[in-house]
């Protein structure tokens, strides 16, 4: 299908990744069906897509009675052993897109336990301990970008790993994170380090802020209401502003003189929450060189069979400043909003780690003899 949808998308610069693993998409051939037909060339995973995986179906079970009969009992690391299968299964599927693509794309992330998003030194331990358990180039292990993770980001890209930064709503918080990119980078080469062999992506959440901000819109009535579903594409299209200031000059140009990559915009929770909106908005309204767009299933389907293909990302963005004053006039505070989110975003994936490990317990309890 070279003249589908994803294709021509493709064509355009924008990197489609899709937002969900399993041992199902693996073991069906559907995954690699997906790079053929759909141009896809990444996975991004989280609890939340492997506490459904692992729940649904009997596709892990031989393995978890492997595990158990090996004497494991601890929920977190059998969930490793499983979620570790399928990433390097993944990485070594798409490894072919990372060769071709000197680096670019071919990527599988792996995320770091998300309770410990809060804690610096733990996070890098585990991001540390993720990348040696499975090492493959292609491999990201994602971190949340909350203030203790900038930390964690600039130290291990200053080790010389690749990282995929999640949970990204702000634009200063964005502009912290390329800046934990490229401090870790001058560090990795001051230790004699190569920087062409780290990449990063800034995963920017895009949908959820218009559904925090079309929360307090409604609730504010009359003509505030018009403002609804627009913040997020904005907000979006200004990152990637700050994107091009941030990779451009003489303090990058030296990093790129000595072969490093840009960290590239990624953007997440594309999806359409509210069903007034057109259900590929997310996608249509964010193409552009440069980016990645990871979609789950029902937004890749629909974009492949009704999306519109045009460079998009860097139209309007003077509307999309003045955006950010007409919300500040009707009362909407942008710090607030990206702060509930994220503070709930991280809350979410906890939530979810935490349903995961009590599945994982049912099933252990399932298939262990009374």
């Amino acid at each position: 299908m070279p003249d589908s949808n994803l294709h021509k998308l493709s064509a355009l610069g924008q990197s489609v990744w899709i937002d969900y693993l399993s041992r199902d998409l693996l073991q069906t051939g559907e995954l690699e069906r997906k790079m053929k037909e759909d141009a896809v060339v990444g996975v991004t995973s989280n609890p939340t897509i492997f506490q459904k995986a692992i729940s649904q179906g009997e596709r892990y079970d031989a393995q978890l009675k492997e595990i158990l009969e090996s004497g494991e009992d601890d929920a977190k690391e059998i969930f490793l052993q499983l979620s570790s299968h399928d990433i390097a299964d993944a990485c070594d599927l798409l490894r072919q897109v990372w060769d071709e693509g000197h680096g670019l794309d071919g990527y599988v992330s792996w995320e770091v336990d998300p309770t410990l998003a809060y804690d610096k030194d733990a996070t890098i331990a585990e991001a540390r301990r993720l990348h040696e358990w499975i090492e493959r180039p292609n491999l990201y292990v994602k971190i949340p970008a909350t203030e203790p993770g900038l930390g964690a980001i600039e130290e291990m890209i200053a080790s010389g790993r690749n990282i995929n930064v999640t949970l990204i709503f702000s634009l200063e918080r964005h502009a912290a994170v390329m800046e934990a990119y490229i401090r870790g980078l001058e560090r990795l080469v001051e230790s004699g380090g190569d920087p062409a062999t780290v990449h990063s992506v800034a995963s920017f959440f895009v949908s959820r802020v218009d559904t925090e901000t079309d929360k307090q819109l409604d609730a504010l009535g009359g003509d505030a209401t018009k403002l609804e579903g627009k913040l997020g594409i904005a907000n979006a299209k200004l990152a990637h502003q700050k994107y091009l200031e941030t990779f451009a000059g003489s303090r990058w140009d030296a990093l790129a003189a000595k072969g490093a990559t840009k960290q590239r915009c990624l953007w997440a929770s594309t999806s359409t929450k509210n069903p007034n909106y057109r259900d590929v908005m997310y996608i249509e309204q964010l193409i552009g060189p440069e980016t990645v767009n990871t979609m789950p299933e029902e937004t890749l389907e629909a974009f492949q069979d009704h999306g519109q293909v045009a460079e998009t990302l860097t139209k309007d963005v003077d509307a999309a400043r003045k955006l950010f004053e007409d919300l500040r006039e009707a009362g909407i505070d942008y710090d607030d909003v990206v702060e509930t989110l994220e503070r709930e975003g991280v809350q979410k994936f906890s939530d979810s780690f935490a349903e995961l490990m009590e599945g994982i317990k049912e099933k252990r309890g399932a298939l262990t003899p009374a």
